[in-house]
């Protein structure tokens, strides 16, 4: 799809949202624009996609300004997300999402009903207890783990009531910034050494109802950091703060670093993505050994040919 095509794709979306929203109730979190996301690979793509427009709220419920601003912090060493800062808001990359041959607008796209799927049975086996947190990996890394953490999060802010929270908790190698065209700036791993707070380092990437918290600098002790209490009470306050908001981390692969291992106790769910012709029935068997199948929500083909 051509540049122009998404800038008039991008407009009538909106014109369609806003006809949308003038028969419901705003939601009272975070707001807006989406997009899809193709593939880890660029060239490749993989189902995902959703409608995008502007952002009107924050997750304070206010008015966003005209250019993303950072509140100040007295202590930046604080463990909470309570903070007065609003959240930044990006303006959606147009460029990016033709680059990435992002699926723009699920609503129009065969492949969005495999996306709705997933979204639905991961709820479904999510939700009753009370869950609101999953993480995704992968066997190795390569085989579409990061994509498709984006489609489900994109997916699931489509969910009226609901509200997103997409974390890049890789650590050692944190992309997600790439895919929405953001730059690489301070995340997760610099809150988890004490040099940033949440609300500074939290970001609307212009998707409808979607945050996202970036990874930060790479991080060679990742495991330490991602095991320590800093990252379990920071966890636990994202989890009960706001209940009905689901969140997505996007962790390191399975079977060559202990990240997700660690990680694993956090969450309330793992889903495992494995590459169709590409992973092994050995390395597919011994990651869901490592994960335990009482843990294992459900699997993910990626790349798969129809």
């Amino acid at each position: 799809m051509s540049y122009d095509k998404l800038k008039k794709a991008l407009a009538r979306a909106r014109q369609e949202d806003q006809e949308r929203r003038a028969k419901q109730p705003a939601p009272t979190e975070t707001a807006e624009t989406p997009a899809t996301i193709a593939n880890d690979k660029p060239g490749r793509e993989t189902a995902a996609v959703n409608s995008a427009f502007k952002q009107r709220e924050t997750e304070t419920g206010a008015a966003p300004t005209t250019a993303p601003t950072t509140a100040p912090t007295t202590n930046r060493r604080t463990n909470n997300i309570k903070g007065a800062a609003r959240t930044r808001v990006a303006e959606i990359n147009l460029e990016s999402l033709e680059k990435y041959k992002i699926i723009f607008d699920y609503r129009r796209h065969p492949a969005a009903d495999q996306v709705k799927i997933l979204r639905t049975q991961l709820l479904q086996r999510l939700t009753p207890d009370g869950g609101n947190a999953v993480l995704m990996t992968s066997p190795k890394p390569g085989e579409g783990k990061t994509v498709n953490a984006i489609n489900l999060a994109i997916s699931l802010a489509q969910e009226i009531e609901r509200t997103v929270l997409l974390v890049d908790a890789n650590l050692r190698n944190p992309t997600i910034t790439d895919y929405f065209g953001l730059p690489r700036e301070k995340g997760l791993s610099d809150y988890l050494l004490g040099e940033v707070s949440i609300p500074e380092i939290l970001i609307n990437p212009g998707i409808d109802k979607l945050t996202l918290l970036p990874g930060g600098r790479p991080l060679t002790t990742s495991s330490e950091v991602l095991g320590a209490s800093r990252m379990a009470e920071l966890v636990k306050e994202m989890k009960e703060r706001y209940p009905e908001r689901i969140l997505v981390f996007d962790g390191p692969d399975i079977l060559t670093a202990a990240d997700s291992l660690l990680f694993s106790k956090y969450v309330d769910g793992i889903v495992l993505v494995v590459e169709a012709e590409s992973t092994t029935r050995n390395d597919t068997k011994l990651a869901i050994e490592r994960i335990g199948k009482e843990h294992l929500i459900g699997t993910i083909l990626n790349k798969a040919r129809e």
